[in-house]
């Protein structure tokens, strides 16, 4: 199965100042899952984007990028007035657990020793593995934010063994910016993965326009589907 299409209205790791006049292009491209970061804009125009994702019909992520405790639990409230779907990233989960538990929100925090803006993943593999099935067997985490390219080491590899190691879902976020790692992506067995630069600043090989951008990335995940 292809693993689904988080596009996200940031550009390294901040939501981007027009996102919400963005989305007309996003929406005809036939996107069906949009996420932001919970920087760069404030929360009045997080809320109207929010808006206009529920109203088409789409799921709607909200990745954390603060890193300190009490910033997260303030980035699970915002997620829950924004009635977002999934809550993805940060590093604490246990004091982010009270505030989704018993709410229709799914909560997959980052795997591994994370830091820095934009955030960077540290460790081994065997580390990260070990950080996913701990993570996993926690109650109220319903899946896991894997910054698989923001890691010093084989990636691909890194992707394939979390993935193989968990029974929920992984979501890879993070420098998805050609061909090769998108398919890495679905080889490994993710469940999900985001890119917002990388289409926002016309890297792939097609127009450098957002609806072509969009586009050459819907296509390739639809081919994974056929593989």
């Amino acid at each position: 199965m292809a693993p689904d299409f988080i596009f996200m209205l940031t550009r390294r790791d901040r939501t981007i100042a027009d996102a919400h006049a963005r989305l007309k292009d996003v929406f005809a491209e036939g996107v069906k899952h949009v996420g932001f970061k919970d920087v760069g804009l404030p929360i009045a125009e997080l809320r109207r984007i929010a808006d206009a994702v529920h109203a088409a019909g789409l799921a709607l992520y909200l990745e954390v990028v603060s890193l300190d405790a009490a910033s997260e639990v303030a980035s699970a409230e915002i997620a829950l007035q924004l009635g977002a779907h999934v809550l993805m990233g940060g590093t604490h989960p246990q004091a982010v657990l009270p505030v989704v538990r018993g709410t229709p929100i799914r909560y997959y925090p980052f795997a591994g020793r994370v830091s820095g803006h934009p955030s960077v993943l540290h460790g081994t593999i065997d580390e990260i593995v070990e950080s996913a099935r701990r993570l996993v067997e926690t109650e109220g985490v319903h899946g896991l934010d894997l910054l698989a390219y923001r890691f010093a080491g084989d990636a691909p590899a890194l992707i394939a063994q979390v993935c193989r190691a968990v029974s929920k879902p992984v979501v890879v976020a993070g420098s998805i910016d050609r061909a090769a790692r998108l398919a890495s992506v679905a080889s490994g067995g993710a469940a999900a993965f985001t890119v917002g630069t990388a289409v926002l600043d016309g890297v792939f090989p097609t127009g450098q326009g957002l609806r072509d951008q969009l586009a050459f990335v819907v296509a390739a995940v639809s081919s994974m589907g056929q593989l």
